[in-house]
């Protein structure tokens, strides 16, 4: 009976994913105006070609009291989500074949996930969002996507990354514990909150936001969490993105304001990250300890789960100071 529950459960799992075909239409014709990439139009890292030995070696040396912060949240079954998206964990017994039956009989425990990869502390990675049928360095559907999983940029392709984590206080820099719902903040507000921190904005660096958003709604009220969010404005996306940033990432679901500064045009900024300079993602960042402790730079550390295929990925990465 467990051997078919099991099965039924990963069926049905199987039949909630979409199955992308080989797009045809006229999107996937030509190369964007977008492209290709500065980095060269063969590139799959994007703006992680800014990380350098140099760069890990001068993070390191922030690193004075050895604090280490978990930034991501706890995944399960109550964690706050999309419509769509879930958690499953099924754990399995048996006994090990061919030992005797006994008080000191062995028995092995295996887990069973059935979860959609967006769910808690995520990386998005380059095939997680497009424009108009085309994907990072202009590449069309058709070369990005198969039955079985993305045939480029899936998550286990990005780099690992140890290099200079900052983070931006935006709640402290307004005077609130939280922003209010669709509050997006753009260059002026990044420059005044560096400006407070005492830092500098440079190329391979991580650019975390504090809002206040997951503390004030993540545990009281997860349907308002997910619903409407304050965040990063598209300006201010184009002004990290022209500074050399790896990854952007916040305390909040979509790390961008929604239902946006635009509402008839949503995620402008996961397109400009993602899909046009090739910046990757971060959502649902555990920021309240760090900015709790005041902390405004730090080692940050990310070896994400090399899953094959996938277009985001669950995470915990890692601050140090």
């Amino acid at each position: 009976m467990k051997q078919l529950y099991l099965a039924a459960l990963v069926a049905a799992a199987a039949a909630a994913l979409p199955v992308f075909a080989q797009s045809t239409t006229a999107g996937d014709q030509g190369e964007p105006g977008w492209a290709p990439s500065p980095y060269g139009a063969d590139d799959r890292i994007g703006a992680m070609n800014n990380l350098s030995a140099a760069k890990t070696v001068a993070a390191a040396d922030l690193v004075s009291e050895g604090k280490v912060y978990a930034l991501g949240v706890v995944t399960g079954p109550e964690t706050p989500s999309y419509p769509g998206r879930g958690y499953r964990a099924v754990i399995t017994q048996s006994a090990i074949a061919g030992e005797p039956l006994g008080p000191d009989r062995i028995v092995t425990h295996d887990d069973l996930i059935v979860a959609n990869m967006g769910i808690g502390t995520q990386i998005d990675g380059f095939a997680h969002m497009g424009i108009d049928n085309h994907y990072y360095n202009g590449r069309p559907a058709a070369e990005v996507y198969g039955v079985d999983g993305v045939r480029m940029y899936g998550t286990q392709d990005i780099p690992p990354a140890a290099t200079r984590g900052i983070l931006l206080d935006m709640a402290k820099l307004f005077g609130v514990d939280a922003l209010p719902a669709n509050t997006a903040f753009n260059r002026e507000e990044i420059d005044r909150a560096a400006a407070a921190a005492g830092v500098e904005i440079g190329s391979g660096d991580v650019v975390l936001f504090h809002t206040g958003w997951m503390a004030a709604k993540a545990e009281s009220d997860p349907a308002a969490y997910i619903a409407a969010q304050p965040g990063l404005g598209l300006e201010g996306a184009e002004y990290l993105a022209d500074l050399g940033v790896v990854m952007v990432g916040a305390d909040s679901a979509a790390l961008e304001a929604l239902p946006g500064e635009d509402p008839d045009r949503p995620f402008r900024v996961h397109q400009h990250l993602l899909t046009k300079t090739g910046v990757h993602v971060l959502e649902n960042i555990d920021t309240n300890a760090l900015a709790a402790d005041g902390a405004t730079e730090f080692l940050f550390v990310l070896g994400q789960p090399r899953f094959a295929g996938t277009v985001q990925v669950v995470i915990n990465p890692v601050a140090i100071r």
